[in-house]
């Protein structure tokens, strides 16, 4: 056996394995060097001296990098350094913050393909989905840079003489971002945005399996507060497992969490911030559901075809496939008019059947790899499941086999589409999240069963209706309709845009990241009385004297 001396000694040893020409000149051009082992922690300052991360393409399994994490003293300097930039930052002009996003707006514009073949390196998206990706931090910077002159109060009316109220914002101080492996950059990117339009110093603690992505980033923007004179903490990473995550976590350093990932953890996480009445905005699962109808509205009742098939079967074939049903917004109930059954499912099959795996970064594939081996289980236990409740697997339910080298160290799995013998919503079936491929298939008459199915589930993140009818269209949207917080017409459940608030409800966590009203989150709120007149009323008319 190895003594935990002999095994620590390994973990230091000199890091000098090559790397694939593939994976070699896209680190390169964003000047990552794997020479060595990869600091994983900045704080103005790149250190890092705790447990070694590997970084591993999962298109390949070959392994990219090694990093090395914080350990609970550099998590501690990572802190207090945070905190000391955002009292320098908070006293900064909003417009003059805006002045520094636009300019990392540029910076990320500049390396917008090389970080896109970087997230499809690490992460495993297709070539296009990562640049995309890219493009929705620069997106969200663009917007940051308007918002910071448009951060407005309120000025309400007093109902004392001489008297006015203000509601007035203010930065509110450090804002933690723990992101998940399926958008290691975009989501830090809504974060950052707009924790730093509003006066905020954020600290970044990315999945243990993406640090590539996390630094690279960290080295851009970096690069621009260093230009312009702006503490480096201001935008600090730490690497790292779970235990630096619980540690960012419970800090009463951190006076917001912003938290992306599995509704298990988040339960946990929103739990310990509000035992100790910080801020928190989760992110979680979506189970999200597309309901496909057909025919005009009698009394709500479905009846005759209306849908636009050739709208609908390519978005649902994205919604479920897409980033190889990794996103949060990944479509995994699809419940069809039981008229256009058999003539949707025709045209999905055979896309689902068109499509081949493939290197990501060949911008001519459009299925990538899983990210894990782990997600590979999860995905053989989703259809062990199915198969075993008696449903009827259409397509797929199996991990492609004699793949040519180097895709044959990959994690990729077979697009599946199945038809459990019932829609039961409690069923985890219908209930539980699958991070995976998976498609199952429900049949309805009226549109108001779909609509139950669609709530009958924790999670509330995204949904979507195809349909030509307006009184369709009214009920999805209305108050007996959808209870998502995405709820779209004629467009699939992926793919939002930066300019509305993104978030879900129920077990989604009830959190609003982007666009919209989503900045008043980051950001502490005081009403302010004041008095300019002689006298001193009490309010309501209270006498005191």
């Amino acid at each position: 056996m190895i003594s935990r001396r002999a095994l620590s000694s390994l973990r230091r040893a000199p890091y000098t394995r090559g790397l694939s020409s593939r994976a070699s000149t896209i680190l390169h051009a964003l000047d990552i060097r794997t020479e060595a082992e990869l600091p994983g922690v900045y704080d103005g300052e790149w250190a890092g001296s705790g447990e070694i991360l590997e970084s591993v393409c999962p298109t390949t399994g070959e392994v990219l990098a090694r990093v090395k994490t914080a350990t609970p003293a550099e998590l501690q300097r990572a802190l207090d350094r945070t905190r000391e930039a955002y009292k320098v930052l908070r006293l900064v002009p909003a417009p003059k913050r805006g002045e520094i996003l636009g300019q990392i707006r540029e910076a990320l514009a500049a390396k917008r393909d090389d970080l896109g073949a970087l997230i499809s390196l690490e992460m495993g998206k297709i070539r296009t989905e990562g640049e995309g990706e890219v493009q929705e931090f620069v997106d969200i910077a663009d917007y940051a840079v308007g918002l910071s002159r448009m951060m407005n109060g309120r000025l309400v009316a007093s109902e004392r003489p001489g008297h006015s109220i203000l509601e007035v914002p203010n930065p509110l101080g450090v804002v933690a971002v723990l992101s998940a492996f399926n958008f290691p950059v975009a989501v830090y990117g809504w974060n950052l945005a707009l924790s730093l339009a509003a006066g905020n110093a954020t600290l970044w603690k990315p999945a243990p399996s993406t640090p590539l992505c996390s630094i690279a980033v960290t080295k851009i923007i970096s690069g621009v507060l260093e230009k312009n004179g702006v503490p480096g903490a201001v935008a600090g990473l730490v690497t790292g497992g779970r235990d630096i995550g619980e540690a960012v976590v419970e800090s009463a350093d951190v006076d917001m969490v912003s938290f992306t990932g599995s509704e298990a953890v988040g339960r946990q996480v929103g739990k310990v911030v509000q035992s100790r009445f910080g801020k928190v905005l989760l992110e979680l699962g979506g189970n999200n559901a597309c309901t496909s109808l057909t025919g005009h509205t009698r009394s709500a009742a479905v009846v005759m075809p209306d849908a636009d098939l050739a709208m609908a079967v390519p978005a649902v074939f994205f919604g479920a496939v897409g980033t190889a049903g990794q996103r949060c917004t990944s479509t995994r109930r699809l419940y069809l008019h039981s008229s256009v059954v058999q003539k949707f499912l025709s045209r999905l099959e055979s896309l689902y059947q068109s499509v081949r795996p493939g290197d990501p970064l060949d911008r001519s594939t459009l299925l990538g790899p899983l990210h894990s081996r782990a997600a590979v289980g999860v995905y053989h236990n989703a259809v062990d499941h199915l198969l075993k409740t008696g449903a009827e697997i259409l397509t797929g339910g199996a991990p492609y086999k004699d793949l040519p080298s180097p895709l044959d160290g990959g994690n990729f799995v077979m697009p599946t589409i199945a038809i459990p013998q019932e829609v039961d919503v409690k069923d985890r079936v219908w209930s539980t999240e699958t991070f995976a491929p998976v498609l199952n298939v429900g049949v309805f008459d009226e549109l108001e069963q779909a609509i139950e199915w669609n709530n009958g589930v924790p999670q509330g993140l995204s949904s979507s209706l195809w349909t030509r009818d307006i009184r369709n269209v009214g009920k999805w949207i209305g108050p007996a309709g959808s209870d998502a917080g995405i709820v779209n017409v004629n467009v699939g459940t992926s793919g939002a845009e930066i300019g509305a608030a993104f978030g879900g409800n129920k077990s989604t966590g009830w959190g609003r990241e982007s666009g919209g009203d989503a900045w008043k989150q980051y950001v502490r709120w005081s009403a302010c009385t004041l008095n300019f007149s002689d006298e001193a009323p009490l309010a309501q008319g209270v006498k005191f004297s």
